[in-house]
């Protein structure tokens, strides 16, 4: 059994980028996921217009290796100097969920990002995504609210600072006990290479 250890952060764009290897690392048995959210944007921020372009740049050449799509709703988010980017409220949402449900809470949180536009650091917006998955709105905002953030955010740093992790997303490979960063940069566009190297 090899425990993947997926750090990410939903509003990470190389972390969208990333769909495809976190999926084909899924779908193999021999494989279980644990996801640490790291705050990429922790506080909250708006953008400076060096980052949206830097953004945007990115953005492009994700769109090149991968076939993400960047829907023009996003594309006016970053344009909207209102626009706020809060990796807290989507980490939260992520701890809300039953665990068997995060990756689908993921995915659904980056569709609505990218691909839509929607401002998914606000609540409601979260809620519409649980319900989506077939949750009971209530439940899942109460469970939003008590979500331990704060500290998931704080262990997933102190594991990054052990193993050396410097960028969203990293990808560690842990058998025995032993943990060991798993590259993946080169293959964007071969997943089963990146499955192959666990």
């Amino acid at each position: 059994m090899t425990i993947l250890h997926y750090i990410h952060d939903p509003l990470c764009g190389w972390c969208y980028a990333a769909t495809a290897l976190l999926e084909a690392a899924r779908a193999r048995p021999e494989i279980r996921l644990r996801m640490h959210g790291g705050g990429l944007w922790h506080p909250a921020a708006r953008l400076r217009e060096g980052q949206r372009q830097h953004i945007l740049e990115a953005d492009a050449r994700i769109g090149a290796l991968t076939g993400q799509v960047f829907g023009p709703g996003y594309r006016a988010l970053l344009a909207d100097p209102e626009t706020v980017f809060h990796s807290r409220p989507t980490i939260a949402a992520l701890l809300a969920v039953p665990e068997p449900l995060a990756p689908a809470m993921l995915r659904a949180i980056q569709r609505a990002h990218y691909v839509e536009g929607l401002r998914v650091v606000e609540d409601g917006v979260l809620a519409a995504l649980a319900m989506e998955l077939g949750l009971d709105e209530a439940e899942f905002r109460a469970s939003l609210a008590a979500a331990p953030v704060e500290a998931h955010i704080n262990t997933t740093r102190r594991l990054m600072q052990r193993v050396g992790a410097t960028s969203f997303p990293t990808f560690l490979a842990e058998r025995d006990g032993n943990i060991e960063i798993v590259p993946h940069m080169d293959c964007y566009e071969d997943p089963a290479a990146f499955v192959a190297r666990l």
